[in-house]
C-alpha cells in the first residue's frame, strides 16, 4: 500500500481526501506539525506528498524546497492559488503536478494514481531514513542535515544505513561486518572501528554529536 503525506491545514478537506484515498487502497497520513513538516515527512517516509501552498508558519513552497533537498518523492500541490505565477513557482521548486481547489475527488485520485505509476512502475522508489533531522537518501547515498550535505564513503554509508534501519536497537559488530562482507569489501574488527570513528567525526563536525552510541563488547546503536 502506498503511503501519502497530506500537508493540508483545513481538517475538512484533509479528512475527505483521506476517506476517498482509502477507497483506492491508499494510506494517507495527515501532517500535524506545521512548524516542522520535515519531522512528519521523516516519520511517514511517504511515496508521495500532497502539499497546500497557504499553510501556518511556512508556506508550501518552503516545504517543497526542503523535501527536494533530501528526496525525489513525487509532490502534488493542492491550492486555490491557481494563477500562472504560483503554478510556475511550484514546478520550478520541484513539484510534479498541480491541482486547483476546489477539485473533483475523482480527478485528484486520477492524478495521484498517474504520478504513482509514473514514479514506481518504471523503477524502485527512493527510501529516505530520518533521525534527529538528518536524512539518509538510500537512492544516492547522501546524508543531509539542515543546509549541509555530508559526504560519506561507501563503507560509512553502509554502516549508517544498517544502524538507521535498526534505530533504537543495538547492532552487533558481527552484523555490521557481515553487511560490509556482502559488498565484497572484507573488513576486520579494527577496520570497522576505524570506519565508525571516521563516520562519527563527520557527524560531530556537522552538529550531530553523539549520533552513534557504543555498547562496549556488544556493538553500536542509534538511540
Amino acid at each position: 500500500m502506498y503511503r501519502l503525506l497530506l500537508v493540508e491545514d483545513d481538517p475538512g478537506i484533509a479528512e475527505a481526501i483521506r476517506v476517498q484515498a482509502r477507497m483506492w487502497d491508499l494510506d494517507v497520513r495527515i501532517a500535524e506539525n506545521f512548524r516542522n513538516i520535515m519531522e512528519d515527512f521523516g516519520a511517514c517516509q511517504p511515496h508521495m506528498v500532497l502539499l497546500d501552498i497557504m499553510l501556518p508558519f511556512f508556506d508550501g513552497y518552503h516545504w517543497c524546497s526542503q523535501i527536494r533537498k533530501v528526496s525525489k518523492v513525487p509532490i502534488l500541490f493542492l491550492s486555490s492559488a491557481s494563477d500562472n505565477m504560483n503554478i510556475v513557482m511550484a514546478v520550478n521548486l520541484g513539484a510534479d503536478d498541480f491541482i486547483v481547489k476546489p477539485f473533483d475527488q475523482s480527478v485528484l485520485m486520477a492524478k495521484i494514481q498517474a504520478l504513482l505509476r509514473r514514479t514506481y512502475d518504471f523503477g524502485a522508489g527512493t527510501a529516505v531514513l530520518e533521525h534527529r533531522g538528518a536524512f539518509l537518501n538510500t537512492g544516492d547515498g547522501t546524508l543531509t542535515y539542515g543546509e549541509q550535505q555530508i559526504l560519506l564513503t561507501k563503507n560509512e554509508y553502509r554502516i549508517l544505513l544498517c544502524l538507521m534501519e535498526n534505530k533504537g536497537r543495538i547492532v552487533s559488530r558481527e552484523k555490521l561486518m557481515e553487511r560490509l562482507w556482502k559488498t565484497e569489501s572484507f573488513v576486520d574488527e579494527n577496520t570497522l572501528t576505524v570506519n565508525v570513528n571516521r563516520l562519527r567525526k563527520k557527524l560531530d563536525g556537522a552538529g550531530l554529536e553523539n549520533f552513534i552510541t557504543t555498547r562496549f563488547g556488544v556493538g553500536y546503536l542509534i538511540p
